[in-house]
């Protein structure tokens, strides 16, 4: 007579999507930028501010070290620090790096972006709702 174990096993978890991802281009941006800073950096930090005409404005920014409660992306060879309070908003954005004649700049494309202004410095997020 065998003993069988009535406690079930752990299920396998699924892995987490990555909250924002980069492009190619951004990533090589980065790695570029980085590549020039005066000191090396933990990574770049990504997050959200109120401000603008539309009412919040994402911000990239280097980042000395990691802060206990930031989101550690890995990315095509990038480490991107997001902001505990921008997690919900940023959740499945991607982030390119576009260059035109005129300008060259980060461009988030957000599915939680509700609204941008006209000159497209400031978006109106929505959070994602967790069921």
């Amino acid at each position: 007579m065998t003993h069988l174990d009535a406690t079930p096993a752990p299920r396998a978890r699924r892995p987490r999507p990555k909250v924002v991802t980069l492009t190619d281009a951004a990533a090589e941006r980065v790695r570029e930028i980085m590549a020039k800073a005066e000191k090396p950096y933990a990574g770049l930090r990504v997050g959200v501010k109120n401000g603008g005409c539309a009412g919040q404005e994402y911000v990239l920014e280097y980042a000395e070290a990691a802060d206990p409660l930031d989101e550690v992306v890995e990315d095509k060879g990038v480490t991107i620090l997001v902001e505990p309070k921008a997690v919900l908003f940023l959740l499945g954005t991607v982030i390119d790096y576009e260059v035109s004649r005129l300008s060259a700049k980060f461009v988030f494309r957000n599915p939680n972006e509700t609204d941008a202004c006209g000159c497209g410095e400031s978006v109106t997020i929505t959070p994602v709702k967790l069921d």
